[in-house]
């Protein structure tokens, strides 16, 4: 299935968070060796040199790293792991409060919000 993507940022970075999104939450674990350039990126619907690009900048931020005969891997050093974790959520949470600040919420606002569906989450 082809990955989506949209015009807000260009798809090799739109690549480096789906591929970081994989490895925080464990679909892509510590040492899994990823699929190839031309697989990956088969996978996508994008070109082999954008996949490239996209895994050359992870790589440079420590989640994967390669081998040169073998291919790409994750990294296993969970430290690493979890500050990508973290830098994900604080973008995440950057996105919501701009969206909000848009719809003309302000910070506390969306906070009250969000409460309000966290206990009804635990209610269900």
């Amino acid at each position: 299935m082809r990955w989506e993507f949209h015009n807000e940022a260009p798809i090799y970075a739109q690549v480096m968070e789906r591929v970081e999104r994989m490895i925080v939450s464990g679909v892509l674990p510590p040492g899994e060796r990823l699929p190839s350039v031309r697989v990956f990126a088969q996978e996508a619907g994008i070109n082999p040199n954008t996949m490239q690009k996209a895994l050359t900048e992870l790589e440079r931020g420590g989640l994967i790293y390669s081998q040169r005969t073998s291919g790409h891997f994750v990294t296993e050093d969970k430290a690493v792991i979890i500050k990508a974790r973290e830098e994900l959520a604080r973008l995440q949470t950057e996105r919501f409060l701009q969206s909000m600040q848009e719809l003309g919420f302000t910070a506390a606002q969306a906070a009250a919000l969000l409460q309000q569906r966290l206990e009804r989450k635990e209610e269900e």
